[in-house]
């Protein structure tokens, strides 16, 4: 190549970089599309999973308590949910595993200790799982689930919490009977979002990744299971947000009535 075309190359491939660097959507073609085909699907699910603690059941109480033995400081709440979630992943990245409510409690010991405030771990379990058994349904959870049901859809709860602990927080809040099987994660030692727990979900029920639809509170589980190949809802419960790199899920609404109507509608 002579001197004057090895100018001209670089010249042009400094320009190529330029306008791609001046017109970054180009790099988002791939999740566009991704998002616009979650958009338009109209075919049922075969499976509808939930997640549980804010997506069905309204954890003001256990806020409210946990919050006051973080010496009434309720702006703390978001870092400890936030701390229980990193360390849930931690463990199973790590390839180890702790009941989520353990790992809650070892997080809001962290949160304290960072903030000047003394809590024993006793005393950090029963501000989380003391209240967090007998939490309440959101007030349109039961209908929907109703609704859901009578129109022929098979419902699975799929949790990080416990078996133990989501059949006790069921019973409590009177959910039992709305839901063919519940699954926890506790069964397979790895917490979602971990691509794995969503493959052992769908193996669970017999189906495809594609004929699973989560319904979800919280952006990083609707996040997992498009990365898993599922389908998502999104309940924009207040304070929720979904995840701006992941896929956007076909429905997003801010109650379970709303979402109901949609899947109901699909045919």
């Amino acid at each position: 190549m002579s001197t004057n075309n090895r100018r001209s190359f670089l010249k042009k491939s400094a320009l190529l970089g330029l306008a791609s660097a001046a017109m970054p959507q180009y790099g988002f073609s791939t999740n566009t599309k991704t998002n616009t085909e979650m958009n338009t699907n109209t075919k049922r699910p075969k499976v509808l999973f939930f997640d549980v603690n804010e997506t069905l059941l309204d954890l003001t109480a256990m806020k409210e308590s946990v919050g006051k033995v973080l010496g009434n400081r309720s702006d703390l709440l978001p870092l400890w949910f936030t701390t229980m979630l990193q360390y849930s992943l931690v463990s199973t990245v790590g390839r180890q595993y702790n009941d989520f409510g353990i790992i809650g409690a070892a997080a809001l010991q962290m949160v304290a200790a960072n903030h000047n405030i003394k809590l024993s771990e006793e005393e950090g379990k029963e501000a989380i799982l003391g209240p967090l058994r007998s939490i309440p349904a959101h007030p349109e959870v039961k209908q929907a689930l109703a609704d859901l049901k009578k129109a022929g859809y098979t419902l699975v709860s799929f949790t990080n919490s416990s078996n133990i602990g989501v059949e006790t927080q069921f019973k409590n809040a009177g959910l039992l009977d709305y839901f063919d099987q519940r699954l926890s994660i506790e069964d397979l030692g790895k917490y979602k979002p971990h691509t794995d727990a969503y493959d052992w979900a769908a193996r669970k029920m017999g189906v495809q990744p594609n004929e699973c639809l989560l319904i979800a509170a919280h952006g990083w589980d609707i996040a997992g299971a498009s990365w898993a190949n599922w389908r998502g809802a999104f309940v924009s419960r207040p304070g929720a947000q979904q995840y701006p790199l992941a896929p956007t899920p076909e429905i997003a609404e801010p109650n379970l009535t709303l979402i109901a109507e949609q899947l109901i509608a699909l045919k």
